[in-house]
């Protein structure tokens, strides 16, 4: 029994235009626009058995806080010249630079249309093959103990842990990376981004929350009322939910 992560939810005053704009970011197409969500999901996306992460943008009437998101997408490059290209672009599409406190990095921090952060990344070997998602980043202050919590939670493959990070991928080996980054400081709001998990075929979705709630996880109430998925936080507090299978 475990779980595998199917999707990135984004929160959003306008779904259709913040779905427009990760669309053009990653090269994707939009799969679903509806009254209250837009999917976005590149070619040949399989959520019932996802080898890489679609994005789920979701109508909220709030806009977001002030604070930092705790978890947020590393964009893939391949050159120098690709991330450069794809930073215009960006910046063209309704992306702006922010400052997170980075200071001189290698790679460039920006906002999508509503303020939620994400890195384009300098060239890195070991994304190559992630696809345009190289890494979901989680802030975290103790990634081993967040790292046994994720490990056991999703059927993913722990690659490396220590103090500092920790990283898991698809047992596959294919689509981005999951990386807890320890950073300073606590969640002090809402997430406007979470992941989305799904049971795969023949696991009940009521046994995975039980099981969830084992090893840490606590129910959440955002308001989501009587819906098909279950809305979980993790062991520091990080949202995510539980998808039904049809």
């Amino acid at each position: 029994m475990a779980l595998r992560p199917v999707q990135v939810n984004i929160k959003a005053l306008d779904h259709s235009a913040v779905g427009r704009f990760w669309a053009e970011a990653l090269g994707w197409g939009v799969a679903g626009d509806g009254a209250t969500t837009t999917a976005v999901q590149p070619a040949g996306f399989d959520w019932l058995d996802p080898d890489s992460l679609a994005l789920d943008v979701i109508a909220v009437p709030d806009g977001r806080t002030a604070a930092k998101n705790r978890v947020h997408i590393d964009l893939a490059t391949t050159s120098a010249a690709h991330r450069a290209e794809l930073v215009a672009r960006l910046r063209a599409l309704g992306a702006t630079p922010v400052d997170v406190g980075q200071r001189d990095v290698p790679w460039t921090v920006l906002a999508d249309p509503e303020g939620n952060e994400f890195c384009v990344l300098e060239p890195r070997e070991v994304y190559r093959d992630t696809g345009p998602i190289a890494a979901v980043v989680v802030d975290c202050a103790d990634p081993r103990a967040m790292a046994r919590f994720w490990d056991a939670a999703v059927d993913w493959t722990l690659h490396e842990v220590s103090d500092e990070h920790a990283v898991l991928r698809s047992d596959r080996g294919v689509g981005p990376y999951l990386e807890l980054l320890r950073v300073p400081g606590g969640k002090t709001a809402p997430d406007r981004v979470h992941l989305d998990l799904v049971p795969r075929a023949g696991d009940d979705k009521a046994a995975e929350v039980a099981r969830l709630r084992a090893l840490g996880a606590t129910d959440l109430d955002v308001g989501q009322g009587d819906v098909p998925w279950t809305c979980l936080s993790d062991p520091e507090g990080h949202e995510f939910c539980v998808l039904a299978r049809p």
